[in-house]
């Protein structure tokens, strides 16, 4: 997967996707002593960046394939069966019991068939797997996978058009699909560029392989940025190896840092963004970033519970309100 592959994708799926755009925060710009950009990838057609991935890999399909299947923690499943369904096609989505409720609800009502797997990214990802090869199904993973990355690179394209002179961007950082194709197509552009991954601390999965310098399986655990849950693989054959090439650091945050990220985005840029696409402000807002010039911060998703969003914008920390969706009813597994 190159650069050429990112702009061959993005003619693939330029009709399908929502353009992103960046717009300056006043607020995060003075705190971080240099211009930061808030880029608006929430505001996609399904609520998140990969509907980019979906789209180029259900259009890169062989003619006559039947359908796709895939394992998802909400956001990459809304967005396939999103981009199956716009070419009449069956799609099977395998979910483990730690996605919210609201993120299984948004993905049956776009037509594909759920299925509850296990209390795992990998527990729902060995469905997928034997549902493709006894039901003839695409397997379209939500990262590892080339068409993917190059979709989720096509944001890289935009945002270094709008921002080319930026010194950093705040990746979130989960198995690395999005993190691959944006830094693949912006340090092609902008080989100065640091490329910084921003993960929550609870089970980051991708963030324990760099530091074992090989693929390795964690535990997962509930977290208000659970879109970037889950393992990366062990046979993970693509993304592993491009982060590792082109990451420049990796920011860890406590459940309290992403709620202040939330809180933050709601209360002074008047945005809802869930966990996962928060992390960057968060990581600006705990001060453990330094940038000597503009800063990019892709906000990724806005597919939280909004009962959730409530209790955190109601002043609970990420622990408490983590506990809090896992018993109401709204998001019980």
């Amino acid at each position: 997967m190159s650069a050429t592959d990112i702009l061959a994708a993005r003619r693939r799926v330029a009709r399908d996707i929502r353009r992103s755009f960046a717009a300056p925060s006043a607020a995060l710009s003075e705190r971080m002593g240099a211009p930061v950009w808030l880029v608006h990838e929430h505001q996609q057609i399904t609520g998140a960046f990969k509907l980019r991935g979906a789209t180029n890999a259900v259009a890169r399909l062989r003619p006559g394939t039947p359908g796709v299947a895939t394992a998802s923690t909400g956001n990459h499943g809304r967005a396939l069966a999103h981009a199956a369904r716009a070419r009449g096609l069956r799609a099977v989505v395998c979910l483990s019991r730690l996605v919210p409720e609201n993120k299984r609800a948004a993905v049956r009502a776009i037509g594909a068939e759920v299925r509850l797997v296990g209390h795992s990214q990998d527990d729902a990802q060995v469905e997928a797997e034997r549902l493709a090869a006894e039901e003839g199904l695409a397997l379209i993973p939500p990262f590892d996978h080339p068409d993917v990355i190059a979709g989720q690179g096509t944001l890289g394209l935009e945002m270094a058009e709008d921002v080319p002179d930026a010194a950093a961007v705040l990746i979130p950082l989960s198995g690395g699909g999005l993190f691959a194709g944006v830094a693949t197509a912006m340090k092609a552009l902008n080989p100065r560029l640091r490329a910084i991954g921003v993960s929550m601390a609870r089970g980051a999965a991708m963030s324990e392989s760099l530091r074992a310098g090989r693929p390795v399986a964690v535990t997962e655990a509930p977290s208000l940025a659970d879109s970037l849950g889950g393992g990366i693989g062990l046979d993970n054959r693509h993304s592993f190896s491009v982060v590792q090439d082109l990451i420049d650091d990796v920011v860890l945050l406590s459940e309290p840092e992403i709620a202040a990220g939330i809180r933050h985005l709601y209360a002074e840029e008047r945005q809802i963004v869930e966990g996962g696409g928060a992390v960057g402000v968060a990581a600006i807002l705990a001060g453990r970033i330094a940038a000597r010039g503009p800063v990019l911060v892709p906000l990724t998703g806005s597919n939280i519970d909004m009962g959730l969003h409530a209790s955190i914008i109601a002043g609970q920390d990420g622990l408490q309100s983590t506990e809090a969706a896992e018993t109401c009813p709204q998001s019980a597994s």
